[in-house]
């Protein structure tokens, strides 16, 4: 298993994490197989979605905002109840197909870490299983 440490820049963000997952499958020596991507924390989550125009995670981003604003009438006394609730729709993992020792990706596709809590530093697992 690989562990990858990233600093998020702002409360509301999206990191690119394709190269550092490309990384793990090449360090794997895999050919065939799936790579794992999973975020440990509950006010962050992992996307895959178009790299080629930085828009479209402006968009993803603000659109959340626009879903779940930061204010509101919240139980949760710490705050953050908007970031539970953006992590808990996108979600804490994504599988990715691992084919000829590369990640299977559509044209545009990337994988993003979405901190919706920040900013603060934060960790992401790659696991690689065979074929």
């Amino acid at each position: 298993m690989h562990e990858f440490r990233i600093e998020t820049s702002s409360r509301n963000c999206s990191v690119d994490i394709t190269d550092l997952v490309a990384r793990a499958v090449r360090e794997s020596g895999v050919n065939d197989g799936i790579a794992v991507v999973y975020v440990p924390h509950t006010t962050a989550a992992v996307t895959i979605n178009e790299g080629a125009d930085p828009d479209v995670r402006t968009d993803i981003l603000s659109h959340l905002e626009k879903i779940v604003p930061h204010s509101g009438a919240f139980k949760h006394f710490e705050g953050n109840s908007d970031a539970h609730i953006k992590s808990t729709l996108v979600g804490a993992s994504e599988t990715i197909i691992i084919s000829g020792g590369s990640l299977l990706f559509g044209t545009w596709q990337k994988v993003y870490f979405l901190e919706f809590d920040g900013p603060r530093s934060r960790k992401f697992f790659v696991e690689i299983i065979p074929e």
